[in-house]
């Protein structure tokens, strides 16, 4: 099936990062086209969660821009990046572990309630229809992501891959033009990944969203991404199709430790 990729939405030029004197990230440019699936991969300690964070505003690059449909910033917020359509999801659930699966999910959706926080405590008049309808939009997310016999269970109750799916759909509820995911599946057994995999491609098929993606398990970025881009010791070293990057000398000596 093939799918309709659009124009370049995430531009990213020339972003560099440092800790004191250590270079996290030199001189990183790649792109990221409407639609795709675009993987970032590379060895531990490559700066792939830290390109991530550049992106998404938790880190200021010291040289670079990013582009976002258009826009060129030297630094976003991470509020201003998640109002402008960028959602994420971490390698380290950031849940709520005592709250229902159902509110996790909704509080993805604070960015777009629009009513003031009184008429919210009230539930009167126009909040409690915004909130029907944000309602309905999470129901559909957990219909989508085949979590319903879990809606109202805490969701530190559940195992570990349905909390990931959790983490995710609270990204979804954001309704974000990219979404980026950290490791999303860092920890899962076979069975976990094979979900989490028809899940992402189904984001992107059903929902139209952009993904970024960091991963380890190689299998799975050569089976679902569009495009790679390959790090190492924070500076590219690879960029193009699954089947450009799996063939590229410099990446295989990277990953297979030859060229240190």
């Amino acid at each position: 099936m093939s799918k309709r990729i659009g124009d370049v939405i995430l531009d990213v030029k020339n972003i560099s990062l440092a800790f004191g004197g250590v270079k996290a990230l030199t001189d990183i440019s790649f792109n990221v086209r409407e639609h795709e699936i675009r993987a970032i991969i590379g060895p531990n300690g490559a700066g792939k969660s830290s390109m991530l964070n550049c992106i998404n505003g938790v880190y200021t690059p010291q040289t670079g821009t990013i582009s976002f449909r258009g826009q060129t910033f030297d630094h976003m917020d991470s509020r201003q990046v998640a109002e402008m359509g960028i959602a994420r999801t971490f390698q380290n659930l950031a849940l709520f572990k005592g709250m229902s699966v159902l509110d996790n999910i909704m509080t993805g959706r604070n960015l777009r309630i629009k009513s003031n926080l009184l008429l919210q405590a009230l539930r009167v008049g126009p909040a409690e229809r915004e909130e029907m309808q944000h309602r309905a939009y999470v129901e559909h997310i957990i219909d989508f992501l085949e979590i319903q016999a879990h809606r109202k269970t805490p969701v530190g109750q559940l195992p570990y891959g349905l909390q990931k799916r959790v983490d995710l759909g609270r990204a979804l509820a954001l309704e974000p033009k990219v979404l980026l995911l950290d490791e999303p599946m860092a920890g899962m057994n076979v069975e976990e990944k094979q979900d989490m995999c028809r899940f992402i491609l189904d984001v992107n098929d059903e929902f139209g969203t952009t993904v970024v993606l960091i991963e380890h398990d190689m299998s799975v970025v050569m089976d679902i991404s569009d495009r790679v881009v390959v790090l190492d010791y924070g500076k590219k070293i690879g960029d193009g199709t699954p089947d450009e990057v799996r063939n590229n000398p410099e990446v295989i000596s990277a990953y297979l430790g030859t060229s240190h």
